[in-house]
């Protein structure tokens, strides 16, 4: 089975001291390809560089870029020709980490509100796919989505932790959506196991969002507590058992969708 990781924090300062080995690790547990996340100007720089400085083959690493709700306020009038600029490297693949966080308001609403619109432009000016994040916000993000959506090549909310009404709200819009180990947590991801079953495939992907997300029905727990994407199988078993499918089926129609979605090459 090959698994596709379509978000890791690779540029946090937790995997400093040697991200090529949190990479081979990946491989090792079937991870053959992942995504890096670009969460802000400097950490899509990042992204980019690591994905050239470790992947030499250009095959197993690429990268969104884009500007984080939490960062929005750094947003100017010089970002949208700056990030313009990242999203023309060959190894970004999608605009984002973008979208709304009303749950920690790190940033002003409207200031998030408008790097959101910014970027969703961009997207469609570039033909690029959206990576979403919403955090009790879902109403507000379908509201500024839904103009550009006809417009919009493809779009995923990353890291789905909402209610049923949100997620078809989002299948309505023809959304894709990101499952990460918050399904594997008892305490507050139970609702998730019934709604993973309702998103059709070619629609569904698989990440770990690390280092963040450590799966809690991983066994035997790291001791670090952090998470790595190597992990990623467990995201994988749990979501087949509440699926009702199959591990290798699941790994199957995600690989895919997530290949289909970021433009992935085939791996032999």
């Amino acid at each position: 089975m090959q698994l596709i990781d379509i978000g890791v924090n690779l540029t946090h300062p937790t995997f400093a001291s040697d991200p090529s080995a949190v990479v081979e690790r990946a491989k090792a547990a079937g991870v053959a390809q992942m995504v890096l996340t670009g969460t802000s100007l400097a950490e899509s720089e990042a992204a980019i560089r690591l994905c050239r400085e470790i992947d030499e083959s250009r095959q197993h690493l690429f990268s969104t870029a884009g500007v984080h709700p939490h960062d929005a306020s750094q947003w100017t009038a010089d970002s949208v020709s700056q990030l313009r600029s990242l999203l023309g490297e060959p190894e970004v693949r999608a605009v984002g980490e973008c979208g709304l966080d009303f749950n920690r308001d790190f940033s002003p609403r409207p200031q998030q509100e408008r790097a959101l619109e910014e970027q969703l432009q961009l997207a469609v000016d570039l033909c690029l796919p959206v990576f979403l994040h919403e955090r009790d916000a879902s109403e507000r993000l379908v509201a500024i989505l839904r103009p550009f959506r006809d417009q919009l090549s493809a779009a995923v909310v990353h890291c789905f932790t909402g209610e049923k009404r949100a997620l078809y709200t989002y299948l309505d819009l023809d959304l894709h959506i990101g499952i990460t180990g918050w399904i594997c947590d008892e305490r507050r991801g139970t609702h998730l196991h019934p709604l993973v079953g309702e998103i059709p495939e070619g629609r569904l992907m698989l990440e770990s969002d690390a280092p963040y997300l450590l799966p809690r029905s991983l066994r035997p727990k790291p001791k670090s507590g952090q998470n790595q994407p190597a992990y990623l199988p467990e995201v994988l078993r749990e979501v087949a058992i509440h699926r009702g499918e199959s591990e290798a089926r699941l790994a199957e129609h995600t690989t895919r969708c997530a290949r289909t979605f970021f433009g992935l090459p085939d791996l032999d």
